[in-house]
């Protein structure tokens, strides 16, 4: 099977570089299987899963939302963070969550609710993966 280039950077520098099978992601307008060969592509990314295949297993990662760039058997991400499925530590997430929790539920005008959401939806996601087989 063809294989197409995938390349994700962070704020931190480039994150991971690989050649895949499938680049499945999930975007604003829906989840979305990429292919070699695939048409040229600009979408923006959601806080959600991604997987891939590489060197024959599949990969799962946590997204943070961003932007996929396909074109010329390329993928490029951007994205503000990403974890694979091992990298994830279930403590660090689980207080993430709760302190999402504890500013959500607050009453202070000085939080931005906003963001508390969007930390929230990322520790659910990173939690959420973790729990899969």
């Amino acid at each position: 099977m063809s294989t197409l280039h995938v390349r994700i950077v962070t704020p931190h520098g480039l994150y991971k570089e690989f050649d895949t099978e499938i680049l499945n992601v999930q975007t604003n307008d829906g989840d979305q299987g990429i292919l070699a060969h695939h048409m040229p592509l600009v979408t923006m990314l959601k806080i959600g899963k991604m997987s891939t295949v590489e060197n024959g297993k599949r990969e799962e990662y946590a997204v943070a939302g961003g932007l996929l760039y396909f074109r010329d058997n390329t993928a490029e991400i951007l994205t503000d963070a990403i974890e694979s499925k091992d990298e994830i530590n279930v403590d660090r997430a689980e207080a993430a969550k709760k302190r999402a929790e504890e500013r959500l539920a607050s009453k202070d005008p000085n939080i931005d609710m906003k963001r508390a959401q969007a930390a929230l939806a990322k520790a659910l996601n990173r939690l959420e993966l973790t729990h899969t087989k």
